[in-house]
């Protein structure tokens, strides 16, 4: 472009005086570069919740009385802009509903940035436990290689940006009581009852001591929630208040659920 045609460009612009962007451009903008995020409202099994989304995907699930109270809390929290979304995308919108009904679309990704490594890997090992199934901080932990970590491993999972799609709820106390939750106690017991746990056959094997069960046929032990324990009959069913126990009596653990022995 040559000299005359820069100044011929430039007069234009100038002609057209003080333009505004349309409202729609700079939030979109912002969340293209990664520096605002969009959002939408639905419902859940403990009543509305908001969820944060960007180019890189989930950012963030709140639960807040209305988007006022959301926005702030997110800014608080993330130091970004946010917006409401228009229209979010039917995919995302559709994969958030079928993560929230125990579904597990490949077609969800997760902004897990501002984590560290350790705290990613603890989310993303959650992410792995089956809905209707608990599983103990300790299984977390040796799960990815630091077996001695369990109380950095609550903090991780406190740190959750995105709960209830990562479910962080479903991670528990090592007696398999449920323990702690960063929208409380009631409510983490309402999304494991929704999910077929079954919270006062829960408590009667916290009482009894019972940490796994063992199948007297197989010679195989599992957490008590896990789908193959669940299978088996009362009079073949066996406690034991320990993996040690399990591995004294002839017992081998579970492929699946894969217990963690230490806890």
């Amino acid at each position: 472009m040559d000299n005359y045609e820069r100044d011929g460009l430039t007069e234009q612009l100038a002609a057209l005086g003080d333009v505004q962007a349309p409202p729609a451009i700079i939030p979109a903008v912002l969340r293209r570069v990664g520096l605002a995020d969009a959002y939408f409202s639905l419902a859940s099994p403990i009543g509305p919740v908001f969820v944060a989304y960007n180019e890189r995907g989930i950012a963030a699930v709140m639960p807040a009385e209305d988007p006022t109270q959301f926005e702030a809390a997110f800014r608080a929290r993330f130091d970004r802009a946010i917006y409401a979304a228009e229209q979010p995308p039917a995919a995302l919108a559709k994969a958030v509903q079928e993560q929230l009904a125990g579904g597990r679309p490949k077609s969800l990704h997760f902004d897990l940035r501002g984590l560290s490594e350790f705290e990613r890997h603890v989310l993303l090992k959650a992410l792995e436990i089956p809905r209707g199934e608990i599983r103990p901080y300790a299984w977390i932990a040796a799960e990815i290689g630091h077996p001695q970590a369990v109380r950095a491993v609550g903090s991780a999972l406190g740190r959750n940006p995105v709960p209830l799609l990562i479910p962080c709820h479903r991670v528990v106390r090592s007696d398999g009581s449920p323990g702690n939750y960063a929208f409380g106690a009631a409510s983490k017991r309402a999304l494991l009852a929704a999910e077929g746990v079954r919270l006062e056959q829960l408590a009667e094997w916290v009482s009894a001591g019972t940490r796994y069960h063992g199948s007297d046929t197989t010679r195989i032990f599992c957490y008590p929630t896990c789908h193959h324990a669940l299978r088996i009959s009362a009079e073949h069913r066996v406690a034991f208040r320990s993996g040690a126990e399990a591995l004294a009596a002839g017992y081998r653990p579970c492929k699946v659920c894969r217990p963690a022995l230490a806890a």
